[in-house]
């Protein structure tokens, strides 16, 4: 089938014509009317399948998602609370619903923090990248709620990781929903993204000159999201590069994608570790320093006027722990006695702090290296860091660091204090205030489960954060834990509650829709370069945020909108226009119809030599097999992909525009795997897939 034509098939058009028969709010589980082909000015009948079901199937599918002026219609209303959920609180941890039980380990009466777990010694860097963690034993069962259904399993397995295939979906009925999560916690790494790119010939020295080379860190990211059993930490891995931003669109530095590999590395290292070290791992991280400006930051220097970057200890409160406003211990923003949001800090805090930032540097011990010229003729006149101080910590150079005093968040550091004890400080500071479980467990919850927790939830969270049941803090074991056993993520109700849920943003889509169906690369080479094109790719690619702010912010609310009148946040419709919603579908039908050529032999790591081969592809093995069953197929859909939410009108306009082209069983297997790809296209582009319940 043809791919999609946004010249021939325009997305305004679309929009317009879906949004006159789209039903108020996206969450319904009902579809609307078909709109009128006519309106959509459709291309020939071997597209109809694909375009007028996608757009039609769901009662106006891919009308339902965009965020611009005049599409309140399309967006789901206010979140009303879960009939179980515990009252809102204002201060304080809420008590967990009678009717689930409590998904954190903590007590519902959560002792004060325990004091901060040691960390890697700042001023003692690491000769090499931290071990990966050893597999704890095995966990005896644990007593707790599981899955009645498939269903229930495959909308678990969708929060806590990407996708949920049939033997997904038997391990976590298997057991309770925690008997699952301490299975994935005990999972050794799989490869990591550093070992990825040295097993592919990326760390070499020679004319091909990688360590100028950014698509490599595609290659990789793209690698580490589709493969591995460790599937949780790398959705985890993924929502914490979301919280913890650094960016390629930002990167000219030597031995870039090494430091991108090294990155993503370490905060899959510490998913499932504590925040503590997570926090002055990142802060610590060479392609952090380079981004934020820790690296080089020196101290005041009064004859020239001057001062610390203030950038990085600006960010680190602002967005990597306490936020802006301060928070009650359920995420609500304090007020003062005018009804006035109360400044979590001050510019006297963040120019205090910067001075702890101050003399960082890459690792100089680890040498320099002449690199090949590009036509290897020899040895370039320039010099270039050895690749292993992109996955070293920061070291101190303490001739450039300040030793003045320094104030801030009501904490004090003496003149003349060592850089290792007043980063230590600066980092314990920020750990143990008392915003950052509510700050960081909220937007971890958004990325998770819904857009709008309820503050009861956000409470019950950030109490396992602030003590896992054990007197730590930090354990992020706990925190995923939380969020996912809560009762406002496991109530049967939720997937029929409006407002709850989220919009699926579209590299997890992506990354969903791969592991479901075998999507692979033949080389192992997976040279695929970033997907940030709105009209022509998802809109999105990992580790390429247009900034600091990541592809979208926490609080972002649609103006224009149904949303903006109640003030409703839905964060991931900030991706959402009408050039995107065209890109998303065009991409996906053109990856599934032929797959991702790619440059070069299978082998060579040159991601740009010819000649140009098929490498990666979906087999959808599981539904050719039952392709001429069209009920069957798009009953299987419905449960991989959407974790049953599809409406059975939806399921049946599906199947009536499948039935459209007669298959049989013994029909040409190109005839099965494109009605697959008909009626996987559908999905993708359904308000029921597309918003996460």
């Amino acid at each position: 089938m043809p791919m999609l034509d946004t010249n021939r098939l325009d997305a305004p058009e679309i929009l317009d014509a879906v949004i006159e028969d789209t039903p108020s709010d996206l969450s319904s589980p009902h579809a609307a009317p078909a709109p009128d082909a006519a309106k959509l000015r459709l291309p020939p009948a071997s597209l109809g399948l694909l375009s007028l079901g996608a757009l039609a199937a769901c009662g106006g599918g891919v009308g339902d998602t965009p965020a611009a002026a005049g599409v309140s219609s399309a967006l789901p209303p206010a979140p009303s609370p879960l009939a179980s959920a515990a009252p809102t609180t204002t201060s304080g941890t809420a008590p967990v619903p009678s009717s689930a039980p409590a998904p954190a380990p903590a007590p519902s009466s959560a002792p004060g923090p325990a004091p901060a777990p040691s960390p890697t010694p700042a001023s003692s860097p690491a000769p090499g990248p931290a071990p990966s963690p050893s597999p704890a034993p095995a966990p005896a069962p644990t007593a707790g709620p599981s899955a009645a259904t498939d269903a229930q399993a495959a909308r678990f397995l969708q929060q806590a990781q990407f996708s949920s295939i049939d033997s997904e979906i038997a391990s976590v009925r298997s057991g309770s929903y925690a008997d699952w999560l301490q299975r994935q916690y005990a999972l050794p790494i799989s490869t990591t993204g550093w070992d990825w790119l040295e097993s592919r010939g990326y760390g070499v020295n020679d004319r091909n000159q990688y360590f100028f080379n950014l698509a490599l860190t595609d290659f990789m990211v793209w690698n580490q999201l589709f493969t591995g059993a460790d599937q949780m930490r790398k959705r985890m891995t993924l929502a914490l590069s979301e919280f913890f931003v650094i960016s390629l669109a930002s990167a000219e530095f030597d031995w870039r994608s090494q430091a991108f590999a090294a990155w993503w590395d370490m905060l899959s290292r510490n998913a499932f570790g504590n925040y503590r070290q997570l926090l002055q791992d990142v802060t610590l991280n060479p392609a952090m320093g380079y981004y934020l400006n820790t690296r080089g930051n020196q101290k005041e220097n009064t004859a020239t006027g001057r001062v610390p970057d203030e950038n990085y200890a600006r960010e680190v409160m602002q967005l990597f722990s306490i936020g802006l406003y301060q928070l009650n211990a359920d995420g609500t923003e304090k007020t003062d006695a005018s009804g006035n949001k109360i400044d979590a800090y001050n510019q006297a805090d963040v120019t205090s702090l910067a001075r702890v930032f101050t003399g960082y540097e890459f690792d100089p011990s680890v040498g320099r290296i002449s690199p090949r010229k590009a036509d290897d003729s020899g040895v370039e006149s320039y010099t270039l860091s050895n690749k292993e101080f992109a996955r070293r910590p920061m070291t101190l150079d303490a001739n450039k660091h300040s030793t003045l005093a320094a104030s801030f968040l009501g904490t004090n550091v003496a003149a003349g204090t060592a850089g290792a004890a007043a980063l230590a400080t600066a980092m314990d500071t920020l750990f143990n205030h008392p915003n950052t479980a509510p700050f960081f467990c909220k937007q971890m919850i958004q990325r998770l489960v819904t857009s709008n927790p309820s503050p009861a939830y956000v409470g019950r969270v950030a109490a396992a954060f602030a003590n896992n049941g054990q007197g730590v803090r930090g354990d992020l074991k706990a925190v995923w834990s939380a969020i996912l056993l809560d009762a406002e993520a496991r109530s049967p109700q939720a997937p029929t509650t409006a407002g709850f849920g989220k919009l699926r943003e579209p590299i997890v889509r992506f990354v969903q829709w791969g592991r479901s169906f075998g999507f692979n690369s033949a080389s192992g080479g997976w040279k695929m370069f970033e997907t940030s094109s709105a009209s022509e790719k998802l809109g999105q690619s990992p580790l390429r945020s247009p900034s600091v702010f990541n592809f979208f912010r926490p609080g972002f609310v649609p103006p224009g909108t149904a949303l903006a009148a109640s003030k409703t946040t839905a964060p991931e419709f900030q991706l959402v226009n009408e050039s995107t919603v065209g890109g998303y579908l065009n991409y996906m039908q053109q990856v599934m119809e032929v797959g991702l050529f790619v440059a070069s032999p299978p082998g060579d790591p040159n991601p740009f030599k010819g000649p140009y081969v098929q490498d990666i592809t979906a087999s959808f093995a599981a539904e050719v097999a039952i392709a001429a069953d069209a009920a069957a197929l798009v009953a299987r859909l419905n449960l991989v992909l959407c974790a049953g939410r599809l409406s059975a009108a939806t399921s049946a306009l599906m199947v009536t525009a499948l039935n459209a082209t007669p298959i049989s069983a013994s029909s040409p297997n190109d005839q099965k795997l494109s009605r697959v790809r008909g009626a996987t296209l559908m999905v993708l582009a359904c308000a029921e897939y597309l918003i996460q319940k």
